[in-house]
């Protein structure tokens, strides 16, 4: 009786999660060859956020941080009818923001304003994306800025080991490349430099425009035009998908006098067109679950111990943990993985996940800015941002034989890295596993 209250309770849980991206009917139109998709927000707030695809393969890396440098230049340096501070004023006095950013795949050029503020605005954010002045000054100045910044990151452990384990296991791929840079290539990058590298990969070829406000299409299409006339085609860019395969394991170790040691393991996950793509997001979640009841509650092993699937062209599998005792970590770890193989995940495990995963996913989504978001990597990297809309179905289609296989397809070998006492690991438990279980990853 209690399985089945608890399965009913499951089941209207789920039918009461509303889609809130899809209450009002969103639609796609292209305007001078780029697409420019609309999701209707029903509120009197207005996001709009230009994509320019291909993040870290656009440079090489020797150039590591110049996208990302353009980026904040954009707003920061004034345009060739404003300087820095009346383009601030100009925004400030209506309350709206005009900023970019750049990732991995791709980089973004957002606007948020007021509906009745929009056409104050506009102009504004049509200047930061047309006619960006990067005044050296200002350029000096967020450059001096983004140095400090990455300095202060790489003194902290956490984002010190994150650097490490993504540099070793990428090693040859673009994704070892890290969008911000460091502080010695930023150091000698340009205003010139870095504004021309801004006008090459500014192109209609490249750009995904999506508008999360409620604006009459004609008004949409008039004002993006406008905008578009001034930019030149250029050549298509595609983002491919690719596979990312652990064949040993490996144990990369670097002495810090720190207060903890910390471990991070990188291994595969499926590409984001791959059929078990959302079985495998469960399957991580729950595990995320878990590993942390197991490292943390039952043994004392870490604190705040990590697992995630982190997706984009190259999805893959990160898992983290700081520890005195790193090898009574993989100890466990070890057999936790082997426990999760043997006898699976359980099917109230995945009907909670599911209301957990998709309350959470609405409950996100309820403000434009990260409509606009998830619809924007939706359509860059899945090539479909109705996925957006259709997230509910997709998730509900998992079943529990669906996330066991996709657990045991992926998770294998792994990628370690170390930061901390060298004498307080051993390279060979992580070499070699401590159950003498291999576990390739097959595809």
């Amino acid at each position: 009786m209690k399985k089945y209250i608890y399965s009913l309770l499951i089941v209207t849980a789920l039918g009461s999660v509303k889609p809130a991206l899809a209450q009002h009917a969103a639609y796609e139109t292209i305007v001078d060859g780029v697409k420019v998709i609309v999701q209707p927000s029903g509120n009197d707030i207005v996001e709009i956020q230009t994509v320019l695809r291909g993040g870290v393969a656009n440079y090489p890396a020797d150039k590591m941080g110049i996208e990302s440098m353009a980026m904040q230049a954009l707003s920061e340096c004034g345009t060739l009818k404003h300087d820095k501070n009346s383009f601030k004023d100009a925004l400030d006095r209506v309350n709206a923001s005009v900023y970019g950013y750049a990732g991995k795949d791709y980089s973004v050029i957002a606007m948020s304003c007021v509906k009745p503020d929009f056409d104050a605005v506009w102009p504004l954010y049509n200047e930061a994306i047309t006619i960006p002045k990067f005044d050296t000054t200002e350029f000096s100045r967020i450059k001096q800025d983004a140095i400090t910044n990455l300095r202060a990151r790489e003194s902290q452990p956490d984002a010190s080991i994150e650097k490490m384990a993504v540099k070793v296991a990428f090693a040859g791929r673009d994704y070892a490349k890290d969008p911000n840079g460091t502080s010695e290539i930023l150091s000698k990058l340009t205003a010139a430099e870095t504004k021309a590298y801004y006008n090459s990969i500014l192109t209609r070829s490249r750009m995904v425009i999506v508008v999360v406000a409620d604006l009459d299409r004609a008004t949409i299409e008039a004002r993006v035009k406008t905008m578009l006339d001034g930019i030149k085609k250029g050549t298509p860019v595609e983002i491919k998908n690719s596979f990312f395969r652990v064949y040993n394991n490996s144990f990369n170790a670097e002495a810090k006098d720190l207060a903890t040691n910390y471990v991070e393991g990188i291994t595969s996950g499926p590409t984001l067109d791959a059929p078990d793509f959302y079985a495998f997001t469960m399957a991580m979640r729950v595990f995320y679950d878990r590993h942390f009841l197991d490292i943390r509650t039952n043994n004392g092993l870490s604190y705040a111990p990590q697992v995630s699937f982190s997706q984009g062209s190259l999805s893959f599998t990160r898992i983290k943990v700081s520890t005195t005792m790193p090898n009574k970590y993989i100890r466990v770890f070890d057999k936790l993985v082997d426990s999760t193989k043997k006898h699976g995940f359980t099917a109230a495990e995945l009907a909670d996940m599911k209301v957990t995963f998709l309350t959470g996913f609405y409950y996100k989504n309820e403000t434009n800015a990260a409509q606009a978001s998830s619809i924007v990597a939706n359509e860059v990297l899945h090539g479909d941002w109705k996925r957006s809309l259709n997230l509910m179905n997709d998730i509900k289609k998992v079943t529990l034989q669906d996330m066991n296989n996709a657990f045991n397809k992926y998770i294998g070998n792994i990628v370690w890295v170390y930061q901390g006492d060298p004498k307080k690991v051993d390279p060979l438990l992580y070499k070699n596993g401590t159950l003498n279980n291999d576990n390739p990853v097959s595809n």
